[in-house]
């Protein structure tokens, strides 16, 4: 699935080491899987919330997500989007993940037109989306979206256990495209540890 390939975030040149930036990213409560809304939810775009299971998330493996959010605001084109995306390589010392092909620590003119890329218009939502009635498509109206607990599969990646397991952070901010103050939308930080699936020694066998 496109949304779990990380592999994806790491096949360009090597990110910059950087360290903690405690303004942007601090995070009130943190653990294998965090996430809060920014300036304590002042936005019109909330989530209200959000689970991950279980966590740490294996690689390859199951996980079940729900989540809720709301819009104050009918979001349409353009909404832009920013997105840095970090890995913890020590104890408070991260590196950012580059972009490649529209995943990982990018800048979106416009959402709508990256989620096109990704879902083009004219082929039906997939799933959950199709099941829940959930768009996946702009415009979006106000109101109140839901995912009840629904399980994905995360395929397997062909990276190092230094890469396929860790945890990373991500710091989300989406606005208003179309006013020259980019007015914002909402702001997400999220955080979580990724590990890697126990795999089977070479020359074993179940006899």
């Amino acid at each position: 699935m496109k949304s779990f390939s990380l592999a994806l975030l790491l096949l360009v040149c090597l990110p910059r080491l950087a360290p903690a930036r405690k303004d942007s990213w601090h995070l009130k409560k943190v653990s294998d899987f965090s996430w809060e809304n920014c300036d304590d939810g002042q936005d019109p775009m909330l989530i209200k919330s959000l689970t991950v299971k279980p966590v740490p998330v294996n690689i390859p493996g199951n996980i079940t997500v729900s989540m809720e959010g709301t819009t104050g605001v009918h979001l349409s084109s353009p909404i832009k989007g920013v997105v840095v995306m970090e890995k913890e390589v020590a104890p408070g010392i991260w590196f950012q993940l580059p972009c490649y092909k529209k995943i990982g620590s990018c800048i979106y003119k416009d959402v709508c037109e990256t989620i096109d890329y990704f879902i083009p218009p004219g082929v039906p939502c997939p799933e959950p989306f199709h099941t829940y009635g959930l768009p996946c498509h702009c415009p979006f109206k106000k109101g109140t979206y839901s995912l009840p607990k629904t399980v994905f599969q995360i395929p397997p990646l062909k990276l190092p256990p230094s890469l396929s397991s860790g945890t990373y952070r991500a710091h989300i901010v989406l606005s208003n495209g179309t006013t020259l103050r980019n007015t914002r939308l909402g702001c997400f930080k999220i955080m979580i540890t990724l590990k890697e699936a126990s795999r089977p020694m070479p020359g074993k066998s179940d006899h």
